[in-house]
């Protein structure tokens, strides 16, 4: 794949969607350990809606569905961590204004766009212990990838293995936000739930590019 269309963009919420549904058991478990439990649902819910709202629409600019999603999750969703992915899509949007395909480019513009709009809304920074932990390593891939002139797949690959190295060094990290906070040590050794969001997404992007 060279560029990603119009129906892989609807392909990526399909693929999101089920992998928070797939998941939800999980990220209620790591939630429930270190957060309000509640995050299994609120993903599986955002990102069920996020793709019906994107399948009931003829739209074929790429900002402008985006920014359908991104509205559509913070009205089905509005908790902490369904506001802050909200706000991704949504500033993510309007750096894709008027797009109607993307390439290695543009998929960079997205996630990094789609970092700062969360990093806007939540404060956070990398190695605060959220889901900036995973996205911004895929993002700073996807920026040395485009430079390197590899190919959409190759780039995703690698933005997915940078995504999971990102959770994993959670592990390592202790909370700056939400309850994580108040349990100090405890987080050692846990991956942020966060950040596991975060790596889902960009895997929706690899099979979406890769094929998978």
């Amino acid at each position: 794949m060279d560029t990603i269309s119009r129906s892989d963009v609807i392909r990526f919420f399909d693929l999101a969607s089920e992998a928070m549904l797939s998941h939800k058991d999980y990220l209620t478990e790591l939630d429930a350990a270190l957060g309000d439990g509640d995050l299994g649902l609120t993903m599986t819910t955002g990102f069920h809606k996020a793709a019906e709202a994107v399948h009931g629409t003829d739209e074929a600019d790429f900002g402008k569905l985006f920014m359908l999603a991104g509205m559509t999750m913070a009205k089905a969703v509005p908790s902490t961590m369904g506001t802050l992915v909200a706000s991704g899509f949504m500033k993510a949007a309007k750096a894709l204004k008027g797009t109607p395909s993307m390439g290695l480019p543009e998929l960079f513009s997205f996630v990094d766009e789609f970092v700062i709009g969360i990093m806007e809304r939540g404060k956070a920074r990398p190695g605060d212990r959220t889901i900036i932990d995973s996205l911004y390593p895929a993002a700073r891939f996807l920026e040395k990838a485009a430079d390197q002139g590899l190919s959409l797949p190759e780039a995703a690959k690698g933005a997915f293995a940078a995504a999971e190295d990102g959770l994993e060094a959670t592990k390592n990290m202790k909370a700056a936000f939400g309850r994580g906070v108040f349990f100090g040590d405890q987080v050692l050794g846990k991956p942020d739930q966060g950040a596991a969001v975060g790596v889902y997404l960009i895997e929706a992007w690899k099979k979406t590019i890769c094929g998978e």
